[in-house]
């Protein structure tokens, strides 16, 4: 049996890189999606795919700071809407090392956690409620602040409290905690 050059591609990346390569029977058996050049397993946590992503080194480090660490591996269920580096890098020049001072821990964790909402909202959930309310839908981050989700066609764009938009530029990468939608910019709370 031939097996698929990306199977083969993954396993080896996972050894060079020093990580726990999955075994061949768990890379064929879940449906992974691949982010920031990694696949990211269902049966692992948000924190144990998150690491793995090129494209979410930022936020890795962001979440390290902020201690969310030990949250992010609970059993949730979270909705995670994660901004990739060009995100950040999207911010005014300067703003993510300020964020990153243990002195702006608390402003740190507020912007963090208002990308996450409780429960485990595919996209297909997302965009019936938005559908159900005339294209927007109201969602409570665990920040406490609400985020605006809107659906056009096939396309989610979710909105900040200071009416910033970032579109999910990757859906539906499901964890054994929850689910992760990549964003193409970073949400902030109106504080």
């Amino acid at each position: 049996m031939q097996y698929p050059r990306i199977v083969f591609a993954t396993f080896a990346a996972a050894l060079a890189l020093g990580a726990a390569a999955p075994s061949l029977a768990q890379m064929m058996k879940e449906q992974t999606v691949t982010v920031g050049g990694a696949p990211m397993y269902p049966s692992k946590n948000i924190i144990q795919n998150a690491v793995n992503s090129k494209d979410h080194t930022t936020l890795v480090a962001a979440v390290k700071a902020a201690g969310l660490v030990d949250t992010l591996q609970g059993a949730g269920p979270f909705t995670v809407f994660a901004p990739t580096n060009a995100a950040f890098a999207k911010l005014p020049k300067g703003t993510v090392e300020s964020l990153l001072r243990p002195q702006m821990k608390e402003n740190l964790v507020a912007v963090l956690t208002y990308h996450v909402v409780p429960g485990r909202l595919s996209a297909k959930d997302l965009m019936d409620s938005a559908k159900k309310n005339g294209g927007r839908a109201k969602l409570k981050t665990v920040e406490g602040e609400e985020l605006t989700v809107e659906a056009k066609a096939n396309t989610l764009t979710i909105w900040d409290a200071k009416g910033g938009a970032s579109k999910v530029t990757i859906q539906n990468v499901f964890q054994s905690n929850g689910v992760i939608h990549v964003v193409d910019s970073v949400l902030l709370p109106s504080s």
